[in-house]
């Protein structure tokens, strides 16, 4: 595959594991934004809403919706996403995991939670990555990485948003769950103000959240779409994935099935 991002681009996504691109994405903001009114006219299963009982604003999010509406299918399969994904994994061949949608209404103090997406995942390896668009400008809900956090020798636990629980038993096989705004001088965190067009661009495993929406900003619609590489395999974890996907029949060590995970480019 011909190298066409940026250097910088891709050697901050190696480095840091996240990385800024900018512009990429305006054709489909329009396309994504009616998927994104469809996808609230029509649930999932999966949708969840994030805001504590209590609390004001709204924050909801519902993924693995790909196939049912079809404004997200066009953009994964005609938009650049999947040649861009290919190119920051360096890796011939680009599989489709899901697509996730995720909405923070102006005025929701309730944070994205500090996490990192692979331990949820039945995936590993080292050529993944996660585009994640926003339809409305951000600036102070925009996510935030902590820099180089995908090289960790052990995973972050992961956790239940809303009940903030664990969402595993076997606690004592992943980090805890960092705080950087408690300990600043521990962690480097980057982050971005984004307009309609530009995306972040993360490895599964880079560490990452986001603060609240406060009142006056717009609402945040975001689209975010999970790629995989040449090395991605299945793995067992030690409790329920997520997302789930019920049935799946795989086993360790094997490409995750074509016929549910597409393959987008190579083979």
């Amino acid at each position: 595959m011909v190298l066409s991002l940026p250097r910088p681009t891709v050697s901050a996504f190696e480095t840091d594991g996240a990385t800024v691109i900018r512009g990429a994405f305006t054709e489909w903001i329009d396309q994504l934004a009616a998927g994104v009114a469809r996808n609230e006219a029509d649930p999932s299963v999966y949708f969840a809403e994030n805001v504590p009982e209590g609390e004001t604003g709204r924050f909801w999010d519902d993924y693995c919706n790909w196939q049912r509406i079809p404004e997200f299918e066009r953009f994964i399969r005609e938009s650049d996403a999947a040649a861009i994904a290919g190119e920051l994994m360096q890796s011939a061949s680009v599989q489709l995991f899901h697509d996730h949608v995720l909405v923070k209404d102006a005025g929701t103090a309730t944070p994205t939670p500090w996490h990192s997406d692979g331990p949820y995942y039945f995936v590993e390896g080292a050529q993944t990555v996660s585009l994640w668009l926003p339809l409305d400008p951000v600036d102070e809900a925009t996510l935030r990485f902590i820099t180089g956090s995908h090289r960790w020798e052990r995973d972050v636990l992961p956790v239940k948003w809303l009940a903030g629980d664990d969402f595993y038993p076997n606690i004592d096989d992943y980090l805890p769950v960092p705080d950087p705004d408690a300990e600043p001088d521990r962690f480097e965190v980057v982050e971005w103000a984004l307009e309609p067009g530009d995306a972040v661009a993360f490895h599964y495993r880079t560490v990452h959240g986001a603060r609240g929406n406060p009142e006056g900003s717009p609402g945040r619609r975001a689209f975010s779409v999970r790629f995989l590489g040449d090395d991605a395999r299945f793995i067992t974890r030690p409790g329920r994935t997520s997302p789930p996907f019920p049935g799946h029949d795989m086993t360790d060590g094997q490409r995750l099935r074509t016929d549910w995970f597409p393959v987008l480019i190579g083979g």
